[in-house]
């Protein structure tokens, strides 16, 4: 797959409120950084395995049904393999009700049609909002 593609399977995954990732998608050697990271989470995992278990237990985890990403712009790179996306999540509170999204960036690297890295800087205080935990 085409980084354009790896993206499209992301966001189709988060609207279809299933986790992130899959393993074929995902390279044996796959890199997942969360540089802004809430405190007490990790900001980087390392391999496909692990990134499929904690990316599987965050969404179990996490009260939001995820109902819209919106805004999405995709930078093109020097490296055919990176693109730089833009993006809004919006969702809704499973438990409240209650309605909030949050803007992140992401930087995904391909290779050879799989996600190599995912380094995604997100919007934690908005996010904390939407879920309560402000």
């Amino acid at each position: 797959m085409t980084p354009h593609e790896l993206f499209d399977r992301m966001r189709t995954n988060w609207l279809a409120n299933a986790p992130t990732y899959d393993a074929d998608s995902l390279a044996e050697d796959v890199v997942l950084e969360m540089p802004f990271a809430a405190p007490g989470r990790p900001t980087r995992l390392e391999g496909r395995q692990r990134v499929l278990d904690f990316t599987r237990a965050g969404r179990e985890a996490f009260p939001v049904r995820f109902d819209d990403c919106r805004n999405v712009v995709v930078h093109e790179t020097a490296d055919p393999d990176v693109i730089v996306v833009e993006y809004e999540l919006a969702g809704t509170h499973t438990t409240t009700g209650a309605t909030a999204s949050a803007p992140f960036v992401g930087v995904l690297r391909a290779r050879d049609g799989k996600l190599a890295g995912w380094r995604e800087y997100q919007h934690t205080l908005a996010i904390a909002h939407a879920v309560g935990r402000a």
